[in-house]
This record gives structure tokens, sequence and C-alpha cells, in this order.
């Protein structure tokens, strides 16, 4: 099965992100080939300055611009990028998208085609799309052993109030045994991290849940 996974940057806040970045990639689950990846910086929130400068990662701009010029990333308006992202999920028979925090991207997505179109689309996937939450899965199943919670707590990867952190860069850290590794905030190269965390949980073997839910870090604390 040909599997899609997306990551955005927003700006916004977090209630009602917009998403500046969009990045995916499909690879097939069973053989871990990546058949696609793209980059795109959506332009009608791009290239507004006032709505920008509340972005995440604003300091990322003129990265951002090299990279455009370079051909890195590709600038697009939202609704083309909707229907290139259709296009490919139609051309690779991707039933199913993915993030490491669904919850969030669902909204940014459809958050930002409602605002940029005035609701003429408000929804950014295909009808049927079926959503997977990566976080989730990892939460759900190989996060919870006590190797991973010991690897945290001796890496100090603790919040303020307690909790064992489960970010995508923390769990790729474990993964690879590189507590000093830093993700990269932009979409693509996220996506490429969050892909082998999802492969590393379908390896696993072990039960998951693969539902959206805001609160997987939960499954993962002590006591």
């Amino acid at each position: 099965m040909n599997l899609l996974v997306i990551d955005t940057e927003t700006t916004n806040g977090l209630e009602q992100p917009i998403p500046y970045d969009i990045g995916y990639a499909i690879f097939n689950e069973e053989t871990g080939e990546t058949y696609l990846e793209r980059s795109f910086v959506v332009a009608e929130v791009f290239l507004d300055k006032p709505l920008m400068k509340e972005s995440f990662y604003a300091e990322k701009i003129p990265q951002y611009w090299e990279e455009i010029k370079s051909g890195q990333r590709k600038m697009a308006r939202a609704t083309t990028i909707k229907k290139i992202i259709s296009e490919d999920m139609k051309k690779f028979d991707v039933k199913k998208v993915g993030a490491y925090n669904m919850n969030f991207d669902k909204r940014s997505t459809n958050n930002g085609m409602r605002y940029i179109t005035k609701s003429a689309f408000r929804w950014f996937f295909p009808y049927k799309t079926e959503l997977f939450c990566i976080w989730n899965m990892a939460c759900s199943s190989i996060l919870k052993s006590e190797d991973y919670k010991n690897w945290v707590i001796k890496n100090n990867f603790v919040s303020e109030s307690g909790n064992l952190k489960t970010s995508a860069e923390v769990v790729y850290r474990y993964l690879k045994n590189d507590a000093d590794f830093t993700e990269s905030h932009t979409g693509l190269e996220d996506v490429k991290i969050e892909i082998e965390i999802l492969k590393a949980v379908l390896e696993s073997k072990q039960p998951y849940d693969s539902s959206v839910c805001g609160f997987c870090w939960r499954k993962v604390q002590r006591g």
C-alpha cells in the first residue's frame, strides 16, 4: 500500500493555523521505497508580510527565498497545491494520508484553504481520504517501552511539568541514538524523519492506534 506523509509549517497561531510551507512524500509501506517528494511554499501566505511576521520560525524566511530561487522549493497558489496533491494521490493510488501530529496538520491545511479561498474550498484532501496519526502510532507502541522512557530520562528530554517528551525530534533522536539531532522545522525535511518513525513502528510489529489524537503523549508517561 502506498501512503502519503505530510508536514506543514504555519503562521496565525495554534488555534487557527495557516500553512506557508507544505511538504509531502509518497512511499510504499511494504518496501519502504519513496516514489515522490514535493516541497511547496504557499504563495498567498508567504507573500503576505504582516501574516508571515507571526509565523513560527519566521527567521527562516531568507532561507526559503534562497531555496525557492535554487528550485529546492516551489512557490504555488494554495488551490494549485491542492490540485497537485490530489493528482499525485490518484496516480499512486493513495487512500491514506498521515502526519506526525495529524490533528494539527489536518486543521492547518483545511483552515488554510478556507482562509485563502474564502471558503470556496473547505477541505484540503480528496473526499474519503483516510487520515492517520504517526504520533499516536508511536505513542501507543514503541514509545511505551521502558527502553524509550529510560533513554528520555537519561538525556533529560523531560518537560518542565515532568512529562516525557514525544516530539518527532526526540523520537528520531532515540531511534538514531543521537541526542544532538536537530529537526529542520521545514515541511519536506520533517516529513523524511516522520517516515523513519512510521517505518520503525511498522517494523516493530507491535499493536498501535493510528487514529487522529491530540493527547497521544499521555500514553507514554510514567506511573
